[in-house]
Formats: C-alpha cells, sequence, structure tokens
C-alpha cells in the first residue's frame, strides 16, 4: 500500500540555518531517490516560497510566511497543514494534537544540537526561547524525535520526557561537496594562506587548536565563528603563541567556499564538546583531510576510526602527526569514514521509521 510523506522545507525562501536548510535538501532528494514502491514526497513550505526538486508529488504552500509561521507553530496553531505523514529535518514542525492510531497522522521531528541548553550564549534570546519551547510542545504531539548520533539519546532524554520516542539517523556530508573550479583564484579571494589547519570551535575551545597550529608553524583558520567575534579570538590566539596575524577568523561560508577552505586544509580540527552534529568534520572527512578531534561521546559516534580522537590536552601532538607522518594514513581514514554517511542512507532509514510508526 503506497504513502505520502510530507517532508517539511521551511528554509527554502529564508535560510536560518545554512547547514539544516542544506540538509532538509538533500534529505528531499534522497527520500524520493529511495521511496518504496507506491510512495510519493510533498514538500510544506511557507508562503512565498519556491522549491524546484525533481521528483516531488506536489507542493503545499502555507498562507503564513516563515517567520509567522514559526511563531505560530510555537503556538500550536497550524492553519492549511493537513495531516498525513510528517517528517521534520528540524524542530520545525506542526506539532499539534493528532490521532496516529485511527486516522494515520504522524508527525516526527529532528533535533541536530542542544545548543539552546548546553550553549545558550552563543544564540539569540528569541532563538533559545523558540528551540526550548519547540521541544517541550514536541514532548506533548511529536510521534518520535530523531537526533544524529547515538550520545545524543540520553543527553536529549535528559531535557525532554520522550520515553522510547527518540531515534538515531545520522547526518551525512553535502551532496556533491567538492571545491570550485578555480582553487586557486577562490582561495586568493578569501585571503586564504598558503598552509594551515582549520578549526571549529568555541573561542575558549580553540585554544588548544591554536597552540598545536603555533607548534607546527602553521597558520590556523576558523570557520563559523560568530559575528564580532574577531577580536577576542584574536586574542585567544595570542594567548596561545599563535601570532594574530596567522589567525584567520571566518564567520558562516558557503558550501562552495567551504569545500574551498577544506580542501587546501593540511589538518581539521575538531574542538567542540557540545551535543551537536559536527557539520564541518563530515565536510572535512568528504575531502579527506586528516582530522584531530576532542575525544567526545558525539565525535565517537561520527567521526570514530575516521581521525585522531585525543583529550585537549593532546591536541597538539595529534596535530603535528597529522600533518607529518601521519598525514597519509588519517587522509584515507577520513575519506573512507565519510563513505559511511550518505542522504539516501538517511533517507532509507526515514522511510523504516514512519513505516514502522
Amino acid at each position: 500500500m503506497g504513502a505520502q510523506l510530507r517532508l517539511v522545507l521551511d528554509q527554502i525562501a529564508q535560510v536560518v540555518d545554512s547547514d539544516q536548510a542544506g540538509a532538509a535538501r538533500d534529505l528531499a532528494v534522497g527520500l524520493i531517490a529511495t521511496a518504496p514502491v507506491g510512495c510519493t514526497v510533498e514538500a510544506i513550505v511557507p508562503a512565498g516560497g519556491t522549491i524546484e526538486i525533481a521528483g516531488l508529488a506536489g507542493v503545499r504552500a502555507l498562507p503564513l510566511a516563515r517567520r509567522e509561521l514559526a511563531g505560530s507553530w510555537q503556538l500550536g496553531i497550524a492553519p492549511g497543514v493537513g495531516g498525513g505523514l510528517i517528517h521534520a529535518p528540524t524542530l520545525m514542525a506542526p506539532l499539534i494534537k493528532h490521532d496516529r492510531l485511527h486516522n494515520h497522522d504522524q508527525t516526527a521531528v529532528t533535533v541536530w544540537d542542544l545548543n539552546a541548553w548546553e550553549a545558550p550564549q552563543t544564540m539569540s534570546k528569541t532563538a533559545v526561547a523558540w528551540q526550548r519551547g519547540m521541544l517541550r510542545r514536541a514532548v506533548r504531539h511529536a510521534d518520535v524525535v530523531v537526533v544524529p548520533s547515538h550520545a545524543m539519546v540520553d543527553r536529549i532524554g535528559a531535557l525532554a520526557k520522550l520515553g522510547d520516542r527518540v531515534r538515531v539517523i545520522a547526518g551525512a556530508p553535502p551532496e556533491n561537496f567538492a571545491a570550485v573550479r578555480d582553487v586557486a583564484a577562490r582561495r586568493k579571494e578569501l585571503l586564504l594562506p598558503e598552509k594551515y589547519v582549520v578549526l571549529t570551535g568555541t573561542a575558549e575551545e580553540l585554544e588548544h587548536g591554536f597552540r598545536a597550529a603555533a607548534a607546527a608553524d602553521l597558520h590556523a583558520v576558523v570557520l563559523d565563528a560568530p559575528e564580532g567575534s574577531e577580536p577576542r579570538l584574536a586574542e585567544h590566539a595570542s594567548a596561545a603563541g599563535l601570532p594574530e596575524q596567522r589567525a584567520h577568523v571566518r564567520g558562516v561560508l558557503s558550501r562552495q567556499d567551504r569545500a574551498v577552505v577544506l580542501g587546501g586544509a593540511s589538518a581539521f580540527v575538531a574542538a567542540t564538546t557540545l551535543s551537536a552534529w559536527p557539520w564541518r568534520a563530515m565536510e572535512a572527512m568528504a575531502m579527506s583531510v586528516p582530522i584531530v578531534a576532542v575525544d567526545t561521546e558525539v565525535h565517537r559516534d561520527a567521526i570514530s576510526e575516521g581521525g585522531a580522537l585525543v583529550a585537549a590536552t593532546d591536541v597538539t601532538e595529534a596535530v603535528m602527526d597529522a600533518v607529518g607522518a601521519g598525514a597519509k594514513r588519517l587522509g584515507v581514514l577520513a575519506g573512507d569514514r565519510a563513505r559511511a554517511f550518505s542522504w539516501a542512507s538517511s533517507a532509507e532509514r526515514v522511510w523504516s521509521l514512519h513505516a514502522d510508526l
């Protein structure tokens, strides 16, 4: 018997989080490609959203724009949505009372990180309140909450009474993630140094990465730095022994520019300890960049044998190996690990999830 899966694509017209927006689009393509016989995919989009994904069975445009829709759904008001099998690749979902038993309605939401609880200082107060409020609604109305790693199951369970409604479906590197053709010209435009390591993490977490870059006589390129954080990060770099002129801070970059930056890196250092899917580590592995990651449960799940998982105090030693004798070995391991993830595989698990419900 066929079924239609209704996918919420709320960031089509207004991107709020570029990683989650890209993941939602890649998942949509995967769901269409792996749809069981007789099953189709419909997109639910805010007013003003246009979408061009081949194979969609339909597009349900709602009467509200995304900002208004987010507020409406936070209050439990979901005009024009309808029922059926609804899958939200984020917390943005019509979490309202529904009848799964008799009407076969289902609502699944996805939580990619717990920053609103673990690092609220990195977000606006409005965003923190919205995410916390939507998780509370998920406790009452979601049939299942999807998280990307086993490490997040217990953590989210401590924050919300979800019982056995938590499922793990990993993310994946972006589809066709590769540098642009004229890489040298784009690196010049991005003002990238000749030899560098890429770092991700909070200002405090980046200390060990800065120290490692200094010890390896390399530059450090920080990705995803919050706007206005450059002076503070420069101070942290200097305190760690890395001259300010060798610390290059970048904010949110496009997918193509991230590929350019990561493709030229001697190593990638994942310093964060937060419960969050490691988007940049996935991208670095897809480009076979040697990975050094602080040993956390999330990194054990996602990176595993694809990189060197070490204590924060051992990052310098690990980076020295990653850019030296261990470079080739770690690059091969990273590339091999990346092949364990794909949006097609994640999509198949989404179909199975809704079939099981």
